[in-house]
């Protein structure tokens, strides 16, 4: 039988994923106020680097857990996860901003076109803020469901873009192990939604 909690208990729910979502931001800016034992723009460049990249994962396996569970009430943390998602690629391209070029546009965009890996992690940062402007119920009325349904399709072209970014990031110390995982999970994440789709439309065909 499948959990099924109140409305009350997914609100419980929500409040502690949304502490133990925070906690990494917390322990990071912490370590850094205490001064951590390596320099802190890379250290703080990195860790919001991956949890960007835990949380796009996490994002988009709410809806194969549903399918697989049967857990429906899941999804009403998906908006939570995408929007911290968005908060750590946030913090990760200010850190990029602000400490590597002290809010200097012209030095950050001659950055951008001048090393593909930042270019690549550049335009899924871009592609993320219609995702995070949108996340309101309000927002959603005004697009229409079916709109803010497809603009939120992005996160399937968001994702391997982080994944392609972290990549080139690592390629330069020849260290593919982490980049291979996450392009592992985000692969089988999106396999089972084209499967789903191609499974439907067969189906559809057929009837």
């Amino acid at each position: 039988m499948a959990f099924t909690p109140s409305s009350k208990q997914v609100g419980g729910i929500k409040a502690l994923v949304f502490v133990l979502a925070l906690l990494p931001f917390l322990r990071m800016a912490w370590l850094v106020f205490q001064g951590v034992p390596v320099e802190p723009l890379e250290f703080l460049t990195r860790g919001t680097g991956d949890w960007t990249l835990y949380f796009l994962c996490i994002t988009l396996a709410v809806t194969p857990l549903r399918r697989f569970t049967g857990w429906n009430w899941v999804v009403r943390l998906r908006r939570m996860l995408g929007l911290f998602a968005f908060f750590y690629a946030l913090v990760h391209f200010t850190c990029f901003f602000w400490f590597d070029h002290f809010f200097d546009i012209a030095a950050m965009l001659k950055d951008v076109v001048k090393r593909p890996f930042i270019t690549v992690g550049f335009i899924a940062f871009v592609l993320l803020i219609p995702l995070a402007a949108t996340s309101t119920n309000g927002m959603i009325k005004r697009l229409g469901g079916k709109r803010w349904q497809w603009l939120h399709r992005l996160i399937y072209v968001i994702a391997p873009l982080g994944i392609l970014h972290y990549w080139w990031m690592k390629a330069g110390k020849n260290d593919f192990e982490q980049p291979i995982i996450f392009g592992l999970i985000v692969a089988a994440l999106l396999g089972l939604r084209v499967y789903w789709a191609y499974a439907k439309k067969t189906q559809a065909a057929v009837s």
